[in-house]
């Protein structure tokens, strides 16, 4: 399968999502600390062939998200490269390849993502190493007569540039504008920002030749902000988001893939079946969750090889719950 529609498609099949593994080194130890484990190369790849390995992960998972670390690790038990094993069952190795959020020049609490210079060759490596999509995360805060049009456009051209490039060298491009959920904004507040980012984003990759049918969509929630005194429902999030999708993102982009965006594990997932359970959308609707299907799991692996059937039993708890919320089957019942 090397043609961009149809890995689209396959990373938003229903029933499916994409798993977020692409923490970089500094975020792993952060991570690491919460269980008093040192973040050594070695301990990274034990944990994340933990993951990988999980019994029945093709099940529920279509692609995961690597990081540069990662791609070039192998499994502890038959050494076989990351890229390779997750193929091997049917899942779509990917990649992060910005190089993180620094400050936006002449503004101080504004940010734009770094990482296009050299990427065509390091997009060129990837694809050798055996990835088939690629990532890049723009993040905009909501705060005192912020975010301004000149970060927005500025964001999105760089999504823009870096998706043409992504699909020039076979890759599909994941586009993530997120918008940061943190704040005392309200979820309407919320709702005009997220359409404002989307309608530049999709001007931008239209303006760039982006092949619609070939990428994949990662944007937050339409939610209130999680210092607002009023928290919005989880219909009412439901139905906000996907007025503002309908609004913005044209039909022809396959899917969706929700990032969790510090949400509680539940509440994602809760989330996103109440989407799934409006009809008449014209984009299959999934996740590409980090913490909310890893963090379970790390607590229950805690560094400790006994420990790793238990650390994937909850690894896949989450990804099952997920899976039936892309088809709006879920219920809070069942946690």
């Amino acid at each position: 399968m090397n043609d961009i529609q149809d890995i689209a498609q396959a990373m938003v099949a229903k029933g499916k999502g994409i798993l977020a593994a692409d923490e970089s080194t500094p975020t792993c130890t952060k991570r690491f600390e919460s269980i008093n484990v040192e973040s050594t190369e070695e301990n990274r790849n034990a944990y994340r062939g933990m993951l990988f390995t999980a019994d029945g992960i093709e099940n529920r998972i279509s692609g995961v998200i690597l990081f540069d670390e990662t791609i070039r690790q192998s499994t502890l038990d038959g050494g076989v490269l990351f890229p390779e094993h997750l193929s091997s069952l049917g899942i779509i190795p990917g990649i992060k390849v910005d190089k993180g959020a620094k400050q936006l020049a002449n503004s101080d609490d504004e940010k734009i993502t770094e990482g296009l210079d050299g990427l065509r060759d390091r997009l060129k490596e990837y694809y050798e190493l055996g990835a088939r999509f690629a990532k890049w995360r723009a993040v905009i805060t909501i705060g005192e007569d912020i975010p301004t049009a000149y970060c927005i456009s500025a964001n999105a051209h760089a999504l823009a540039r870096y998706a043409a490039l992504c699909q020039e060298q076979g890759l599909v491009p994941i586009v993530e504008p997120e918008i940061l959920m943190n704040g005392d904004h309200t979820i309407e507040e919320s709702y005009q920002l997220t359409t404002e980012t989307l309608y530049t984003v999709f001007y931008e990759l239209a303006s760039q030749g982006v092949e619609l049918e070939g990428m994949v969509l990662k944007p937050n929630m339409v939610l209130s902000g999680y210092d607002c005194s009023e928290q919005a429902s989880i219909q009412e999030v439901a139905e906000m988001t996907l007025d503002c999708f309908f609004n913005t993102v044209p039909a022809a982009v396959p899917g969706i893939a929700f990032l969790s965006g510090g949400q509680s594990d539940e509440l994602a997932t809760a989330h996103l079946n109440a989407m799934n359970q409006i009809d008449g959308t014209p984009w299959n609707l999934t996740f590409s969750f980090g913490r909310a299907l890893q963090v379970p799991a790390l607590k229950a692996w805690s560094g400790k090889a006994d420990n790793i059937p238990t650390a994937q039993e909850e690894l896949m708890k989450r990804a099952n719950f997920n899976g039936l919320a892309t088809k709006g089957e879920y219920s809070s019942d069942m946690e």
